[in-house]
């Protein structure tokens, strides 16, 4: 067990901070705000919020939103939101409006990994460069050997001609390439995704290291179970703090 405390004090010197959530915990979207605030007084105009919610082809909806430009309900109209928006990350969006902060829509958008899951990478390859500016490039390596993908090319065998894995790592690729992209030198982001996306110091996280091998990450991961006395043996490793919750918890959808 670690305090509160030991967790804030980790977010110091950090170049990415993954927070790992199961997306209908409302105990997850709570601290991640709570963590939002704290980084945004450790760094100030230096941090970037990135969100697996939001794919890139919506980033200039997310930009002109922040800035002020276009009111709550045309932002709400006009960008495909997840169902629990409203009450899982409106929060967050307000709190990084009102604090000028930048906000990256880092996922690939749905309908390419849709295209890539139903028929493999080479169906990209017919995409124009305009599709092409949404997704990382499309030589993005897989390292089958990391147990995060090797589980889901296990489950491949069962979904007869899907491509679960390739697919799992092309969006993973693609938050990558774009927090890359993205960020600046003295810049820290603070990265939302499902937490299949970095459990186990996997999936984007591999990516980034691959571009930036020093880079100086903090992990969080939620996981549920019947009894939170102690920590399963199946999530031990799974992050750097595990926040972990009663199954009976309410979700938010």
């Amino acid at each position: 067990k670690v305090s509160y405390k030991k967790l804030q004090k980790s977010l110091k010197e950090k170049d990415y901070v993954f927070f790992g959530e199961h997306h209908d915990n409302p105990i997850s979207h709570w601290l991640e705000l709570e963590l939002l605030k704290e980084l945004n007084g450790l760094y100030g105009s230096n941090l970037q919020v990135a969100f697996e919610m939001f794919e890139y082809d919506q980033q200039l909806l997310l930009n002109d939103f922040l800035s002020g430009v276009i009111s709550d309900k045309n932002f709400e109209d006009s960008c495909r939101l997840w169902p629990n928006y409203k009450t899982d990350y409106k929060p967050l969006i307000q709190y990084a409006k009102e604090n000028k902060l930048f906000c990256l829509a880092s996922n690939v958008p749905r309908k390419y990994a849709n295209i890539l899951f139903r028929n493999g990478r080479p169906a990209l390859d017919s995409l124009s460069d305009f599709d092409k500016m949404f997704m990382a490039p499309l030589d993005f390596k897989i390292d089958t050997s990391l147990s995060q993908y090797s589980a889901l090319s296990s489950m491949e065998q069962h979904m007869v001609g899907s491509h679960l894995m390739e697919a799992q790592a092309f969006k993973d690729a693609t938050m990558a390439y774009f927090m890359l992209k993205y960020k600046k030198e003295n810049n820290v982001v603070f990265h939302l995704n499902g937490s299949y996306h970095s459990d186990f110091h996997q999936g984007i996280m591999w990516y980034i290291q691959q571009a930036q091998p020093a880079a100086s990450i903090v992990t969080i991961s939620t996981v549920t179970q019947e009894q939170i006395g102690k920590l399963d043996k199946e999530h031990l490793g799974r992050a750097d703090y595990i926040i972990c919750v009663p199954e009976s918890m309410t979700r938010t959808y």
